[in-house]
C-alpha cells in the first residue's frame, strides 16, 4: 500500500513537472512537438518503474513502415496510459476528450504537444472534431485510441464502438490491432493504487481501411475486435 501511495503522489508531481518542461521546451527553445515527447515518454517509464511494473512489447515486425497508423486496443486499466506512453516505440499522439485540454498547464501542454482533442458531449461538435482529427492523421500523425470507450470492469473486453471506426475510415490509414494484457491485475477499475506486475502489449498486422466506407463501420469494428481478441489469447 505504501508503494502504491508513493506512486500516486509521484505521478501527480511528475505530471506537473513534465507539463512545465514541455511548455518551456516549446516556447523557450522552440522544440518541435515530436521532440518534446521525450518528456511524457520519460514520465511513463519512471512511473512504471516506481510501481514495479515491467512492460513488454511484441509484434513490432508486423509494421513495415513508419505510418501514420491508428493504433486501436483494448482498455483494461488506467495504467495502460503509463505503459503505452513510456514504452511504445513510435511517434504518436493521444486522441483525448477535450475536457483534458482545459486543465491549467497540463491541458496547454497537451495542446502544444499536438495531441488531438475530441468533443464527445455535443453531436455537431463531435463530428467536426472527428473530421479535424481525421485530417491530422491523414497528414501524418499516428494516434492511439481505445474503441471500447471505457475501461473494463473485470478485465474482459467490451464491444468495440463503431463510432471509433468513423475516424479510421475518414482518415484512410491502416488500423493496427493492439492487445494489452496484465494491466488489469496492476490497477483494476475502481482501484487507485497500482500493484507490481507485468504488462504485455502485442501488435497485430495492420488492417487496411481503404476497402471500407462509413456504412461498414460496424464490420470494421468487428474485424478489429476479432484481431485484438486473437492477440490477447495468443
Amino acid at each position: 500500500m505504501l508503494r502504491g501511495i508513493f506512486v500516486v503522489l509521484l505521478a501527480v508531481v511528475l505530471t506537473g513537472l513534465v507539463s512545465l518542461a514541455t511548455l518551456m521546451a516549446i516556447f523557450l527553445f522552440r522544440w518541435p512537438a515530436a521532440r518534446v515527447h521525450i518528456f511524457p515518454r520519460w514520465w511513463g517509464r519512471v512511473i512504471c518503474r516506481a510501481a514495479g511494473v515491467k512492460v513488454e512489447i511484441a509484434g513490432l515486425d508486423n509494421l513495415n513502415g513508419q505510418g501514420p497508423y491508428i493504433f486501436a486496443g483494448n482498455h483494461q486499466s488506467q495504467f495502460d496510459i503509463f505503459a503505452i506512453q513510456g514504452h511504445f516505440p513510435f511517434d504518436f499522439r493521444w486522441l483525448a476528450k477535450k475536457e483534458l485540454f482545459e486543465i491549467p498547464v497540463f491541458g496547454h501542454a497537451m495542446h502544444r504537444a499536438e495531441n488531438i482533442p475530441v468533443d464527445r458531449a455535443h453531436s455537431r461538435q463531435a463530428v467536426k472534431s472527428l473530421d479535424a482529427a481525421a485530417q491530422r492523421i491523414s497528414d501524418g500523425a499516428s494516434v492511439i485510441i481505445f474503441p471500447e470507450g471505457t475501461r473494463s470492469q473485470d478485465g474482459s473486453m467490451l464491444p468495440f464502438k463503431a463510432g471509433a471506426m468513423v475516424l479510421a475510415i475518414k482518415a484512410r490509414v491502416p488500423v493496427v490491432p493492439v492487445a494489452i494484457t496484465g494491466s488489469f491485475a496492476v490497477m483494476p477499475k475502481g482501484c487507485f493504487l497500482p500493484r507490481p506486475g507485468r504488462i504485455r502489449i502485442r501488435l497485430g498486422e495492420p488492417i487496411a481501411t481503404s476497402g471500407y466506407d462509413l456504412k461498414q463501420k460496424h464490420e470494421l469494428a468487428e474485424a478489429l475486435q476479432e484481431k485484438v481478441s486473437a492477440l490477447m489469447a495468443g
